[in-house]
């Protein structure tokens, strides 16, 4: 009897964890169109996967009547569990349970499960939902943030990290997510900023709402802090989880191959008259990457963001891969400080985690002009470069069009040790396109011209030869700089016999103890 006993209270107790705050404040977290920690968890993992820790810890503050108000698991559910089968770590922060706001324990049963993650070589995700740091606790709760970080910092590049933001996030808090790989925002529900519209309005004048300053729009669009952005929490939960399935369990693993169903050798007819004749005509290069990866599915990474340059992920023959692509719809596709930033940011994930990488480049240089240089493009352009220069996963790169001066440099060229370079026929490889070209070579000799129209003329001859020798990709052929031209309809199969090239590949960077790219 007293062993029943026992185990009704172990029951109760659990009954009790589950419930949080409480029913009532469940029920308030159901109005505003949010679901609970436990729910979320379940809704992100396969089926019946979870596996909780530490349900029965409760904080140990004493400070300004804490001690009379207590909850089990304390503000944030934490464990184990599967997506497809493959195990990952997991903690979702408890609004139910004092506004989510961290504790003491709260960060050590986040850094219990972090450290967990890092034993284990599991995909680490986390669920924001927290009034930021718990006030009563003092420098304990900022000590436990600082934990937090530190665990984010040595497990980057060692295990993938995921931010999921599915209410608010604020000062402090927003540094951990910050420090992942990927962070996924809920409209509407979510904000993230280091300070609120109050302080904001106190120390600069300035009036603005929680959405304007930290909406998942507004991160999505303009600062590029957000990676994805979802309707809703279900729509964003599945999208982690189709995340996941490009990922490996960490850097000394492959990322899962797919079972492909997509020939190898499909050729599609339509790239062969995708690029328009005038070279200054947009077409959306998506269509190029739909048209050759598996099953035309493509998992863009911060698509609201620089839309001039194309980041995420799609498969090869299975094979999960990178892929980075100008986008002539924007901008023409030219390299500006942010496009720079997100593709940098993008390659170095793929290489610290071993995922093969396809550049496909139509890029007519760097954005000019005093506001990309005052926002230092200059370093912004070289860390793109040093990405690529330091990558050593396997890189293929096709010119589908324009690939002029710097901008051609940095994206994957055979020089920053891209293993195969291919072209299309319409490929322009060369310092300038015709126009800006004949300006430096020929101004004089254009000056001296009085007749505006032997002027016209002479520029137009000069152009045409000047196209004749750049636009195209033969002379950098010539040279070997370009492993092959190919015919667009073929891409596919050349990149995917490529990679498949590229599977024994080895390289290394000089031992150091870390690079110093320019931040």
């Amino acid at each position: 009897m007293e062993t029943q006993k026992k185990i009704k209270r172990l029951v109760e107790l659990r009954g009790q964890a589950r419930l949080g705050g409480g029913q009532k404040r469940i029920d308030a977290q159901h109005a505003k169109g949010k679901y609970t920690a436990r729910e979320r968890i379940e809704m992100l993992l396969d089926k019946g996967s979870f596996e909780e820790m530490d349900m029965f810890v409760t904080h140990r503050c004493t400070n300004f009547g804490m001690e009379k108000e207590s909850y089990l698991g304390d503000g944030v559910v934490v464990g184990h569990g599967t997506i497809d089968g493959r195990v990952v770590c997991v903690f979702a922060q408890d609004f139910t349970v004092f506004g989510g706001s961290l504790s003491e324990t709260m960060s050590l049963k986040i850094c219990k499960v972090m450290d967990l993650a890092m034993k284990l070589g599991a995909p680490i995700i986390g669920i924001n939902d927290s009034g930021g740091a718990r006030i009563q606790e003092g420098s304990n709760s900022l000590a436990g943030y600082s934990e937090i970080f530190e665990r984010n910092i040595l497990a980057s590049g060692v295990i993938p990290q995921i931010s999921v933001i599915f209410g608010p996030c604020a000062g402090g808090a927003v540094y951990s997510p910050a420090l992942t790989d990927f962070i996924m925002m809920a409209d509407k529900n979510s904000y993230m900023f280091i300070t609120g519209p109050k302080v904001v309005k106190a120390v600069t004048g300035e009036d603005v709402s929680v959405d304007e300053l930290g909406g998942a729009d507004v991160h999505s669009r303009k600062s590029g802090v957000v990676h994805f952005k979802a309707a809703g929490e279900q729509e964003g939960l599945n999208t982690i989880r189709e995340l996941i399935s490009y990922l490996p369990q960490n850097n000394m693993e492959d990322a899962p191959v797919a079972v492909c169903t997509d020939p190898v050798s499909r050729m599609d007819d339509s790239l062969n008259a995708i690029v328009p004749d005038n070279p200054n005509k947009p077409y959306d290069m998506k269509e190029i990457i739909y048209a050759l990866s598996d099953n035309r599915e493509f998992l863009e990474v911060q698509p609201l963001y620089a839309q001039n340059i194309i980041c995420g992920f799609a498969r090869f023959n299975g094979v999960s891969t990178g892929i980075i692509a100008n986008q002539p719809k924007f901008l023409a596709g030219v390299l500006d400080c942010d496009a720079s930033r997100k593709a940098a940011r993008f390659v170095r994930f793929c290489d610290a985690f071993n995922i093969q990488i396809l550049t496909l480049v139509d890029v007519p240089g760097f954005l000019p002009g005093t506001g990309q240089e005052y926002a230092g493009i200059i370093n912004h352009g070289a860390k793109l470069m040093f990405a690529y220069g330091e990558a050593t996963v396997p890189k293929v790169t096709v010119t589908v069009r324009k690939s002029y001066g710097g901008s051609h440099i940095v994206m994957s060229c055979k020089q920053l040790r891209g293993d195969f370079n291919y072209a299309w026929p319409s490929a322009e490889i060369a310092v300038m396109g015709a126009s800006g070209a004949i300006e430096v070579l020929e101004g004089r000799a254009m000056a001296a011209i009085e007749d505006p129209t032997k002027r016209a003329e002479f520029v137009q001859q000069k152009e045409a030869e000047y196209k004749e020798k750049f636009a195209n990709p033969y002379q950098a052929a010539t040279m070997g700089y370009i492993d092959d031209v190919i015919e667009p309809r073929n891409t596919r199969f050349r990149i995917i016999r490529a990679f498949e090239a590229l599977k024994t590949k080895k390289l290394s960077n000089p031992l150091k103890k870390h690079s110093n790219i320019p931040l």
